[in-house]
Order: structure tokens, then C-alpha cells, then sequence
């Protein structure tokens, strides 16, 4: 192929700039004989000078003169986007990479892998990736779910939503709920403060003080929390968190108590204990429903460092007169 030599002129800021390039120590290798290409084309150099400045093909000079003509200088800056040498894969290996994702099991594993999944479809591991990224597959993945089968589940979600959503007047509405086998651990040795560039540090072994059960109730209005520590979780440390409820609410207000379906919640002595105390009126929720409990929630999400934004352990501190305001 032949073409004859092209005239160039480069006006002196498209000259200046082409000369920093070329000087400067940081410019890529293959932009410097783009500017030199270039350069030599404007002093009248034939093709083949050209080639022997710029060690390279002609093609290659023809291109990026060309390639000025059309784009001026920004055009050397970059490089056009050419086809990937692997073509795509087809429509159908896709589909079905997708559709044993979805329907199918390996035969000796419970989920597909990327590895798994390209043995069986013939395809390599990145392109399983990127097909369960498009498509928004993620096969390790189990999400696990509960049906309540209890059969006055209607009635009782529509009891407790009607006491967050519409509490009684002159009541007071508590969700009360437990969290169990709570390690109490001790850190062998005393770890540094926070400061500026640093944080603060923890030992990595520690000791164990046993276990502890906290006891909770969340006043739904004000965000008050009663919270109290017991070493055990049977029908009598429940007892005795009903009493100090009992002395944290003035006793004209009634007390509305939404729990759970622990037996601890239903024994003989704590039947006792409610009929003596009738402004206390418990409010169970259905079976398998616990999240319908607020601090259920906030338990599930924030209790393992005892919670001390949310869950006080000790109400008595956050509230010296010990008793809940009176709802109006």
C-alpha cells in the first residue's frame, strides 16, 4: 500500500505542547513517539525518516497522522477501544448458566460454586462470576424464613400494632423481652485508650465470669429502657423484674407488657403475681412473630456490647427518681 507524504502545519501553542510532552521525564513511552510522529510530519520529513525517528511501521505513522488530523493533539492522548480478542460468550451458555443456577444442584454439594459451575457448563470461573454479577445471582447465599402457624395470629398482631400505633390513656406500654447466655468476659490486661492516630487496643485472650441474662423493657413513647442483669433466666428473676417494674411506673398508670411465648412468661407463680397486680395486663405475641417485640430487634442488631446507647443497664442511673414519666 502507498500514499504519498502529507502536509502538516502546527500552529506554536499544538507545537509547545508537543514538545513538553516529549521532555517531559513522566510521559508514557508510546505518547512521546506519537508527538515525535507528529512533530517530524510538520518539519516536512518524508515517511521513511519518519519511521527511523519513531522506530516504528509506516501503518503505524499513517495512523497517528491521521489520527491528528482528526482529533489534534487530544486525539494521541488516547487510544481507540478495540475488540476484546475472546469473543463473548453466547446468548445460550449464558441462559443456561443461569437457569442451573436457579433450578439445579451440584450432586455433591448443596450450592453451586464458580468452580462447579464452570466444570459442568464448560466455561471458565471468572465468566460463571461475571454472569452471576449481571444477573444478580449470589448462590451462597440462604436466607432463612419462619411461618407462624399460631391461630390467632390476625388478632394478636392487630392487639400489639393498636398499642404502638394507638397506645391507651393514662398508660404506660413496655416490650419486654430477654437476652440469655450473655458471656461475661474479663480482658486479661488493661488496653489503651483512643488517640489521635491510633486506636484504642483490647488483649485478644481473656476471662470468663460465666454467663449473665439481661432482662429489658423499652417504653415505647419516651425510648426509656428498665434493664437489670440477672445470673439466671427462670419464672423467678422474671418475677423479680416484674416487681422493679412495678416501682419504676407510678402506680395510678396501668401497664401494658408486650412479651414473647417463653414459658418463663406462663407459670403458675407468675399467674399469681398478675392477679394481684391487675393494672399489669401481658400481650403475647404470636408464635414464631418475636420480631413483632421491639427489643427483640434492638437485640438482635446491637446487644452483643451490652448496648449501653440503648439497652442502660441500669435505669436507676438514668433516672434518679426511678420511676417512668406519666403519660398524658
Amino acid at each position: 500500500m502507498r500514499r504519498d507524504d502529507i502536509c502538516l502545519y502546527l500552529g506554536p501553542a499544538n507545537r509547545a505542547e508537543l514538545q513538553a510532552l516529549i521532555t517531559n521525564r513522566n510521559t508514557a513511552r508510546k505518547l512521546v513517539w506519537r508527538a515525535e510522529i507528529v512533530l517530524a510530519t510538520a518539519d516536512g520529513c518524508g515517511t521513511v525518516e519518519i519511521m527511523r525517528r519513531a522506530k516504528t511501521s509506516k501503518p503505524t505513522v499513517w495512523r497517528w497522522q491521521a489520527r491528528y488530523l482528526d482529533e489534534g493533539v487530544d486525539g494521541l492522548r488516547r487510544d481507540k477501544t478495540r475488540p476484546s480478542r475472546v469473543p463473548p460468550l453466547p446468548r445460550e451458555t449464558r441462559l443456561k448458566v443461569i437457569a442451573k443456577t436457579a433450578q439445579e444442584t451440584p450432586p455433591n454439594a448443596t450450592h453451586w460454586s464458580r468452580s462447579s459451575m464452570a466444570e459442568a457448563v464448560g466455561i471458565s470461573p471468572s465468566s460463571v462470576g461475571r454472569i452471576w454479577a449481571q444477573a444478580g445471582l449470589k448462590p451462597h447465599i440462604t436466607k432463612g424464613f419462619k411461618v407462624s402457624n399460631d391461630p390467632m395470629f390476625e388478632e394478636k398482631v392487630t392487639d400489639i400494632v393498636g398499642l404502638y400505633l394507638d397506645p391507651p390513656d393514662r398508660a404506660v406500654v413496655l416490650c419486654v423481652d430477654e437476652k440469655s447466655q450473655i458471656q461475661a468476659l474479663d480482658r486479661t490486661q488493661p488496653g489503651l485508650p483512643l488517640k489521635k492516630g491510633r486506636a484504642a487496643t483490647m488483649t485478644h485472650d481473656y476471662k470468663r465470669n460465666g454467663t449473665t441474662t439481661l432482662f429489658a423493657a423499652l417504653d415505647v413513647k419516651s425510648g426509656m429502657v428498665i434493664g437489670e442483669c440477672l445470673p439466671r433466666h427462670r419464672a423467678k428473676e422474671f418475677l423479680r423484674f416484674l416487681r422493679r417494674i412495678d416501682r419504676a411506673v407510678l402506680k395510678p398508670r396501668d401497664v401494658h407488657l408486650v412479651l414473647d411465648n417463653y414459658a418463663t412468661h406462663k407459670t403458675p407463680e407468675v399467674k399469681a403475681w398478675l392477679e394481684k397486680h391487675p393494672r399489669f395486663k401481658l400481650h403475647f405475641t404470636p408464635t414464631s412473630a418475636s420480631w413483632l417485640n421491639l427489643p427483640s430487634q434492638r437485640c438482635k442488631h446491637r446487644l452483643p456490647g451490652s448496648d449501653r446507647a440503648v439497652l442502660r443497664r441500669d435505669h436507676v442511673k438514668a433516672n434518679p427518681q426511678g420511676q417512668l414519666h406519666q403519660r398524658r
